[in-house]
C-alpha cells in the first residue's frame, strides 16, 4: 500500500508539472483556475502519504482535552505552516535550497527543530499531567500545529521551484494555496477521527469504573511519551 501511495504521488508530481508547463506556454488564467480544484485533490492525496505529522497530530488530539473546533484550528495551523514554509524557501532562498535540503524533498535541520520542539511539548504534557493540572492554554493546539508543520511540503517546494523556473511564480502560488486546502481537509479528517477515538475510549473505560481524571492523566502521559519518542528518534536516531 505504501508503494502504491508513492507511485500515486509520483503521478501527482508529473500532472502538476504538466499543468504548470501548459500555463507557462499559453498564459491562460482561466485554464489555470479550471484545474485549481485538482490542486485541492492533489493536496489531499499528498497529505495521505507518509509524513505531514499526521501521527503526532492525532496523538496530541487524543491525549489532550481540546475540543474538535480547537483540534481543527491546530490542523489548519499545521497545514498553513507546512505549505507556507515551502513557498518561502522557494521564493526567498531558491539558490540555497540545495544547501538547506539534505536530500530531495527533505529538510533534516527543520525536521530536527520540529521534532525537538514537539519533544519539549511532550515533557510539558507529562509534567502537567503528573501534577494533576489538565488546563490547556487557549492557543496550545495552534502552537503544536505550527511546530509540527515546520517541515516544508516537498510537493509545494517542487511546484514553486518549477513555476519560478518557468517564469510563472504566481501560478505556482495559486497551486500552493489550492494544495493547502487539500492538506487541511485530510488533516481535519485525522483530527475528527482522533476526537471520536478519544471520546469512544473514555466512554468504554468509564464503564469499567475508571475515573475521567485518571483517564485524562494516562492519555496525556502517553501522548507526551509519543512526542518525546519522536523527538529522540529524529535527534538521536534511536
Amino acid at each position: 500500500m505504501i508503494q502504491a501511495l508513492f507511485d500515486y504521488q509520483r503521478e501527482i508530481y508529473i500532472a502538476v508539472a504538466q499543468h504548470l508547463k501548459s500555463f507557462a506556454a499559453n498564459g491562460s488564467w482561466l485554464a489555470l483556475l479550471a484545474v485549481l480544484p485538482m490542486g485541492v485533490m492533489f493536496g489531499a492525496a499528498h497529505a495521505i502519504t507518509p509524513g505531514h505529522s499526521k501521527t503526532l497530530l492525532a496523538a496530541y488530539i487524543t491525549g489532550s482535552r481540546v475540543r474538535l473546533s480547537r483540534g481543527l484550528l491546530a490542523s489548519l495551523a499545521l497545514s498553513f505552516t507546512h505549505i507556507t514554509l515551502a513557498v518561502l524557501i522557494a521564493v526567498l532562498a531558491l539558490p540555497l535550497v540545495s544547501i538547506a535540503l539534505g536530500s530531495v524533498g527533505r529538510a533534516p535541520a527543520l525536521e530536527t527543530l520540529s521534532r525537538g520542539l514537539l519533544g519539549l511539548v511532550g515533557v510539558w504534557m507529562i509534567w502537567r499531567a503528573l501534577r494533576g493540572r489538565h488546563h490547556h492554554h487557549a492557543r496550545e493546539g495552534e502552537v503544536v500545529g505550527v511546530m509540527a508543520g515546520l517541515i516544508p511540503c516537498p510537493l509545494t517546494l517542487f511546484v514553486m521551484t518549477f513555476a519560478i523556473a518557468r517564469g510563472v511564480p504566481w501560478a505556482g502560488l495559486a497551486f500552493a494555496v489550492a494544495m493547502m486546502a487539500g492538506v487541511a481537509i485530510t488533516l481535519g479528517m485525522v483530527v475528527a477521527l482522533a476526537v471520536l477515538f478519544r471520546r469512544g475510549s473514555v466512554a468504554i473505560l468509564e464503564r469499567f469504573g475508571s475515573s475521567t481524571a485518571r483517564l485524562a492523566t494516562l492519555l496525556e502521559v502517553a501522548t507526551g511519551l509519543i512526542l518525546i519518542g519522536a523527538a529522540l528518534h529524529q535527534v538521536l536516531g534511536v
